[in-house]
């Protein structure tokens, strides 16, 4: 095949992702060609993966893989100058119209008009960041990292911007001597870890079943770690807080399970976000006797294209470090398969050239 190139992809309802030869594609007016030097795994490829046939809503198969994307830029569409050959380039996954509110203020995470428009992100509906190359469609979708590490950077762009975004705007609750709970330590948690650290002066209590993810949580800053399916659980955050329970609660796992939890760990004026996707469909009960006083409940998606330079820029600090598994892209498909089995501490990252 002219041009071919490696690409990991979905091909067949209820089968694993492939290592497979496609042709390599060419950017069209206003789009970006980037050569991909790391690509991010994620439990929502999990959950896409995991729709029966007739729920399935990303587009259509073969889909190429691939949210959380950096590379450099290697060829430019004609009309595309705000961007130069060479560049080194995190991708911006949730594509928007740009035009409209939620748009306007770089909220494309939002967009009002991505359901009537088909707009899909890179790996979960449009061709995605896990191949040699790929198509961004828009320059206003790319943010420069400079000389970041690329296979630590690609998770920023989701790992790092999805609790950046739930946490930033938690900041009015999260004042000194506050206490956020975040409930599930992998791959984003350890990373919320670290965010809450930079943006507040709360007190961090990280809950996980898994000992390796624990101790993760206290390498990232983590001030206590428990064991989540302990039975004494909420008594022992309870106790940790003064019988007051947590200011912000934050669920990176969203299992039902874990929610049970983390609703119970809310104090009167607290505020609990569900991060986590978990395996979908997940609810909890709000209400008189089931949640606190003045206690919202949210849930939210990704983040802002401005919170990711803003997450880009606590990396360049060192505030936040992202703790990868690092794999060639042969060895994708068991990638895949250890974070369906939970098996992965951290972030497993696809690097290109490994």
């Amino acid at each position: 095949m002219k041009n071919a190139m490696k690409a990991v992809q979905y091909r067949q309802f209820g089968q694993s992702p492939e290592v497979v030869e496609i042709e390599r594609p060419t950017p069209g007016p206003g789009q970006v060609l980037i050569k991909v030097s790391a690509a991010g795994l994620c439990h929502s490829d999990v959950f896409v993966m995991s729709i029966p046939q007739e729920q399935y809503a990303f587009g259509a198969l073969p889909l190429t893989l691939g949210h959380e994307g950096v590379g450099v830029v290697a060829e430019l569409g004609d009309g595309v100058n705000e961007v130069t050959l060479g560049e080194a380039v995190a991708v911006y996954g949730p594509w928007g119209c740009g035009v409209c509110r939620q748009c306007a203020r770089g909220r494309e995470n939002y967009c009002e008009r991505a359901g009537e428009l088909a707009l899909f992100p890179p790996g979960l509906g449009a061709p995605g960041a896990m191949a040699e190359y790929m198509v961004v469609d828009a320059a206003r979708h790319l943010v420069p990292i400079g000389d970041l590490d690329p296979a630590e950077a690609a998770p920023l762009t989701d790992a790092g911007l999805t609790p950046y975004h739930a946490i930033k705007s938690a900041l009015p609750v999260l004042g000194a001597g506050s206490t956020a709970v975040v409930v599930g330590a992998g791959g984003l948690g350890h990373v919320g870890i670290q965010i809450i650290r930079a943006l507040s002066g709360a007190r961090v209590i990280a809950l996980d079943v898994d000992d390796a993810k624990l101790k993760l949580a206290l390498d990232s800053g983590a001030d206590e770690a428990l064991r989540s399916d302990d039975a004494e659980i909420v008594t022992a955050v309870r106790r940790l807080t003064h019988g007051r329970g947590a200011d912000a609660v934050f669920d990176f796992a969203g299992f039902a399970s874990s929610l049970e939890v983390s609703r119970q760990l809310v104090g009167v004026g607290g505020e609990f976000h569900i991060v986590g996707l978990g395996m979908g469909g997940a609810t909890v009960p709000v209400g008189f006797f089931s949640t606190p006083y003045e206690s919202p409940v949210m849930t939210s998606y990704w983040g802002s294209r401005d919170e990711l330079i803003e997450v880009v820029e606590l990396a360049h600090r060192h505030q936040v470090r992202v703790h990868v598994e690092r794999f060639g892209i042969d060895e994708a498909p068991e990638a895949y398969r250890r974070l369906h089995d939970g098996s992965l501490t951290g972030r497993a990252v696809v690097v290109m050239d490994r």
